[in-house]
């Protein structure tokens, strides 16, 4: 009989939602005592840790995750404190656990204590705020002057007038779907994209272009890239040094092939300063 009067209650409620009377308030009460309790976990202080383990977590010191979330806070603070929102340091951590680690969305959730539906909106938000600002640390040829980036390449091995290193490494992915897949195979036979990036000697990352498949050859990437232009256009003075990938250029220079007795002192400082 009880349970008849319950069903009866909850359909009478269901179909009058705006019904204020005494069978209306029962229906409440009902809804309540069988309403799931919402739980929200406690969630440690990721800056509560000494640096060794955030080191080992995060890859980062205390103070260069204030510093990011000092950069990102900005684009990626949440509006309001609904539901226990992360907080700008809890997001920035849980990116760079991901990054770090490069685990799948449920480890890196399971480690800190969030689901994976989280775990991804948050990595998406820290993502796109650092590529908004990637114009601001990355530019070519850097912040320094050329006179002073010559110097510090010229110390490593004595080799003269270089303002960059360039070359490409490969990004695993997973296979892409479509008529190009088999673009993206490259020639150690996985998916990949492959990626050009140029850094000065400190090996600070003063240019990158990541938009071609794996199959494409490094010099091929080169020679489309807007650094190139600017360089067979003169606006820089100075040199890149590359692998025997590229063709050797006047503003790119690569090792010699066989190289002779008095050429192996070139190889020896363009190994060493590349």
């Amino acid at each position: 009989m009880k349970a008849q009067n319950c069903v009866f209650l909850s359909a009478l409620t269901m179909a009058c939602p705006f019904l204020r009377d005494v069978v209306d308030e029962e229906a409440l009460v009902l809804r309540r005592a069988f309403r799931r309790e919402r739980v929200f976990r406690d969630r440690l202080d990721p800056l509560a840790f000494p640096d060794d383990h955030l080191y080992e977590r995060y890859r980062f010191s205390a103070d260069g995750i204030r510093y990011l979330c000092r950069l990102l806070g900005p684009r990626i603070k949440h509006r309001t404190a609904r539901s226990h929102a992360l907080s700008v340091e809890q997001m920035v951590c849980v990116a760079l656990r991901f990054f770090a680690s490069g685990a799948f969305l449920y480890s890196v959730g399971g480690a800190e204590q969030l689901n994976k539906a989280t775990i991804c909106r948050t990595i998406r938000s820290v993502c796109l705020a650092i590529k908004a600002l990637a114009d601001v640390f990355i530019s070519f040829p850097g912040h320094r002057r050329l006179c002073d980036m010559k110097e510090e390449f010229y110390r490593i091995a004595g080799f003269p007038n270089v303002i960059g290193a360039v070359d490409c490494t490969h990004i695993r992915i997973k296979a892409p779907s479509g008529a190009h897949e088999a673009d993206f195979v490259n020639r150690k036979s996985f998916h990949s994209i492959n990626v050009q990036m140029v850094c000065n000697a400190d090996c600070v990352i003063s240019n990158v272009v990541a938009k071609w498949p794996g199959s494409v050859h490094d010099s091929r990437i080169f020679r489309a890239s807007e650094i190139y232009q600017c360089l067979s256009q003169g606006e820089f003075s100075g040199v890149l040094l590359g692998d025997r990938g590229y063709g050797c250029q006047p503003f790119l220079l690569t090792p010699f092939t066989d190289p002779q007795e008095a050429q192996q002192a070139y190889n020896h400082a363009h190994a060493r300063t590349s």
